[in-house]
């Protein structure tokens, strides 16, 4: 990023300049002699009243609209009853409704045009963020290691001319295709994610061999709904990479996804060794090059309130549980 971007992204900035703004718009507007006083004095008294909107009111609109509404009349009306109380106060004047429904309407004014100003602003910042996720994901496309190992499997397949090949060879097609085009869409059907889970975890079996019990329990009825593509292949990935073969006992991958009261409930754990270091699984970058963390801003970005995800382990067992609102 460029200083000139870095300095146009500074919030500091904008709103210096957005008073700014109002100060020389009051200057050319106002009629009393001391024009510089009266403009900072009109800016004295609407400032308080236009960052409490936008920081403390403007968020309930989004959940609850009549508290908003309830929240931002109370905001304008004692705040314009302030701004004429001090106004009579500099000037020594009584009280005149005329004068109450000027400041009122300022006020009104006031708030409306700040309130649609943040929101233009906080909506082209998570566009932003929302196209440099997207970047993101574009690079989350299969690991160079893990078709390496992909491929190694399946030369020796082919030197044992054994019949699974041709079906495997056109899995990994099918992967390729998903990770390389039906990622450029920002969403895509359910059911196109679930078989490139399935085709990922087809070919994670051949490589493990019988070493692991490898389980997709896919419990979809509707799979027509929609999804961010790859949003629930990060978690797949991170459980091959961090999953730990004991001699012992079975090791497990567990990979489960059903919908139920129109959300989408996704499940997935894998055994681990105790001597991994737990939160380096939470924060590393899956073999995809897209991290839990990246994850968690796309939704954020694209599920705001809307989802539910827990990450936790025990008794030597990763576990992921994500429920999510479905989008039609």
């Amino acid at each position: 990023m460029s200083s000139l971007d870095r300095l146009i992204n500074n919030k500091a900035i904008q709103n210096l300049f957005v008073w700014l703004f109002l100060f020389l718009f009051l200057m050319s507007t106002v009629k009393p002699d001391n024009k510089v006083a009266t403009a900072l004095f009109s800016i004295i008294l609407l400032a308080p009243a236009i960052y409490i909107s936008n920081l403390l009111i403007l968020p309930f609109l989004k959940k609850k609209v009549i508290a908003f509404t309830g929240l931002f009349l109370l905001n304008t009306l004692v705040f314009t009853v302030v701004s004429v109380g001090l106004t009579n106060m500099v000037i020594n004047a009584s009280f005149e409704w005329m004068m109450f429904v000027k400041y009122l309407a300022i006020m009104v004014l006031a708030l409306v045009f700040a309130a649609a100003l943040k929101m233009t602003r906080d909506s082209f910042a998570r566009r932003q963020q929302l196209k440099e996720a997207e970047l993101e994901l574009l690079k989350a496309q299969l690991n160079p290691h893990f078709l390496f190992n992909t491929l190694n499997n399946l030369y020796g397949l082919a030197v044992a001319k054994s019949d699974k090949l041709p079906g495997l060879m056109l899995t990994l097609s099918n992967l390729l295709r998903y990770s390389l085009y039906e990622t450029q869409e920002l969403r895509v059907p359910l059911h196109k994610e679930i078989q490139y889970l399935e085709d990922y975890i087809a070919l994670e079996k051949i490589r493990l061999d019988d070493q692991v019990s490898i389980v997709f329990e896919n419990n979809v009825e509707n799979s027509t709904t929609n999804i961010a593509p790859m949003l629930l292949m990060v978690f797949v990935e991170n459980a091959f990479k961090h999953l730990h073969v004991f001699e012992a006992t079975k090791s497990h991958v567990l990979v489960s996804i059903e919908e139920k009261n129109g959300r989408l409930h996704f499940e997935c754990s894998n055994t681990f060794s105790n001597s991994e270091v737990q939160h380096d699984y939470k924060l590393k970058k899956g073999r995809s090059g897209l991290g839990l963390m990246n994850v968690k801003k796309r939704l954020d970005l694209l599920y705001p309130e809307k989802y539910d995800l827990q990450i936790d382990s025990r008794a030597n067992t990763y576990h992921v549980k994500l429920i999510l609102a479905i989008l039609h």
